[in-house]
């Protein structure tokens, strides 16, 4: 008696040939943040962004507090202006 086997999806698909996947992977691969989709920023910003991730690279906090963001828009030299 012979016994069948049957191939899982995924077996199915490591079985391919990884070319055209290592391909498409390398496309889709680029540094997309899925909270900002892409889109065109204003100069300002651009600067905010660069001035965090500086921030963050430098103190090793990939989630700064609300202070230590203060701080980095601080740096930047935004200060509160007081209407009377």
């Amino acid at each position: 008696m012979t016994v069948a086997t049957v191939k899982s999806p995924r077996s199915i698909a490591r079985s391919r040939p990884s070319e055209p996947r290592a391909a498409v992977q390398h496309s889709r691969r680029r540094m997309i943040d899925p909270a900002t989709c892409e889109r065109d920023y204003a100069p300002e910003e651009l600067e905010f962004m660069q001035a965090l991730d500086r921030y963050k690279r430098t103190s090793g906090r990939m989630f700064p507090t609300c202070s230590e963001v203060l701080e980095v828009v601080q740096s930047l030299g935004y200060q509160r202006v007081t209407t009377e």
